[in-house]
């Protein structure tokens, strides 16, 4: 009896060390599984194979909590369907999974035919001829809940499941930890990206001049080039079309330079003839023309020390650009009935919505000239090719334009906003800031509607409104603007839009359909 009983104890004590050691294999061959570094699923996937190979369970499953969600999602399924793991969900407290994250407790049923918790969402007792035995194990970080793991093994009468229950709770933790390293470094991911985007955006502020506005590709752009440039004396060329605001990059050139606080000083080449012309940039001596009373300095000699702009250049006549090709290679001049020499160290910006190039091929501008000026294009985008800042824009000279006036209009009408996105500003800026100013004058409340804009702007059909031609598409244009406004103001509610108005819903529902409004579009998703 006492050796029998000997060899029982060796037999036992044997097994016993076979499965320790088993499990320590089985520990170890997911503990190299977890330092892959593969994405999360496939890491997870790799360790329920292993826990399948090692002890032989018949299916696994591993759920995960989205932080800030209530809903139980599969993470991945071992010998599962993976139809059954998508649209399987589970709520906390429901089931035996459920249960198991909603308490933090681990959960041993030996026999799930004989547990009321357990919903058997995978229909196992379709795809198993016997009974099982179901294992859930939570997956905690620190006191926080964030999955489970659950393993069926066929019903052993025999089988020890509160081993396989603590050796799940080791596999448990290691996944934990491996999900927090995971969402710390999605969080610092994240937190970097904002960073970068918030730093990208504030260098994007500070290279953008306050007095222009405009946030589109085509204006980040032209903000780039004024920030390299405008530390530098070189001789800047400003191109576009008439409206487009030339003198403002000129102004923003001068004030984000070295010479901010010297004078900026402007000649609107065009608006004076040659005689005249010449006085004004290089200045007269006293008897120097009929009218010369006394002497006087030129424009250049008042740049002295800041900026010169020469606004439309290709007004030039011969004789000037020939003075100005001097004046811009070896930096002298003299004034007009002087024989003394002048020297002048202003920086020199030029801008014209003449195509140069074509001038100097008809020979109406000096080759030499055009490459002199031509040191550092920036061209100026038309209204047309940059329509994502027509809201900002026309925000801002609403805004001036209220407070000069001393109304009290506040936004811009949907319909108006289309109006105006879909003309295409052959004026450029300087028609949009015109258009507003007589909207805003107009305008007999605190919102500018489509009716308050030129008519020039009311003729679109691509902007989802009606032609204003008739008194009957007139009435029609401005009820669909109040009704417009009141349905955004009402989160497209039909019967709110009737209150607001002071009307009948039926009304109202006539009115919409018989302006073809689309009042769905207003609704607001919650």
């Amino acid at each position: 009896m006492v050796r029998g009983s000997t060899k029982d104890k060796t037999a036992l004590g044997a097994a016993s060390e076979s499965a320790n050691v088993r499990e320590l294999e089985t520990l170890y061959n997911i503990s190299q599984v977890l330092i892959t570094g593969g994405s999360q699923r496939q890491i997870l996937a790799e360790v329920l194979d292993t826990l399948d190979s090692d002890l032989g369970m018949e299916r696994g499953v591993i759920t995960l909590l989205e932080p800030g969600c209530d809903e139980i999602t599969i993470e991945v399924a071992h010998n599962l369907p993976e139809a059954h793991r998508r649209k399987v969900r589970y709520r906390m407290g429901e089931g035996v999974t459920g249960r198991v994250m909603q308490t933090g407790k681990a959960m041993v049923v030996p026999r799930v035919s004989q547990e009321p918790l357990f919903l058997d969402r995978f229909d196992r007792k379709e795809t198993n001829k016997g009974e099982i035995s179901f294992i859930c194990v939570a997956i905690s970080i620190g006191k926080e809940v964030i999955g489970a793991i659950s393993v069926d093994k066929v019903f052993d009468e025999g089988a020890s499941l509160e081993e396989d229950k603590r050796l799940l709770s080791i596999v448990a933790s290691m996944i934990a930890n491996d999900v927090s390293i995971r969402r710390e470094a999605a969080m610092q991911n994240r937190l970097l990206e904002d960073e970068n985007i918030r730093l990208r955006h504030e260098l994007a502020d500070r290279f953008r001049p306050e007095n222009i506005i405009g946030n589109s590709n085509a204006m980040r752009d032209m903000y780039r080039q004024i920030h390299q440039v405008a530390s530098s004396d070189t001789t800047v060329l400003i191109r576009g079309e008439s409206g487009t605001g030339k003198e403002l990059v000129a102004h923003a050139i001068h004030y984000s330079s070295l010479r901010a606080k010297g004078p900026f000083v402007k000649v609107n080449c065009a608006a004076l003839n040659e005689n005249l012309l010449d006085s004004e940039l290089f200045g007269h001596e006293k008897g120097a023309f009929t009218g010369a009373i006394q002497s006087r300095k030129g424009r250049i000699e008042e740049a002295g020390g800041g900026t010169l702009f020469l606004d439309e250049i290709g007004e030039f006549s011969p004789v000037t650009q020939v003075k100005l090709l001097r004046v811009l290679q070896d930096r002298q001049f003299e004034r007009v009935g002087s024989n003394k020499t002048l020297r002048t160290n202003a920086r020199i910006i030029v801008a014209t919505n003449r195509d140069l190039e074509a001038a100097v091929q008809d020979e109406r501008f000096r080759q030499d000239l055009y490459y002199r000026i031509n040191v550092f294009p920036i061209f100026l985008p038309p209204l047309r090719e940059r329509k994502d800042d027509i809201l900002q824009l026309a925000d801002f000279f609403v805004e001036r334009y209220a407070a000069r006036m001393g109304r009290d209009v506040r936004r811009i009408s949907t319909p108006a906003i289309n109006m105006m996105v879909a003309y295409h500003w052959p004026g450029n800026v300087r028609e949009l800031e015109n258009c507003i100013e007589r909207a805003v004058l107009i305008s007999t409340d605190n919102v500018i509607h489509g009716h308050h804009l030129p008519p020039t702007l009311q003729t679109s059909d691509a902007s989802d409104t009606i032609g204003a031609g008739s008194l009957e598409e007139r009435v029609n244009l401005f009820t669909r603007d109040l009704i417009v406004d009141a349905l955004k103001r009402c989160n497209g509610s039909l019967a709110a839009t009737a209150r607001d108005l002071g009307t009948t819903a039926r009304i109202i529902r006539y009115k919409v359909k018989e302006l073809d409004i689309d009042y769905k579009r207003y609704r607001r998703e919650k």
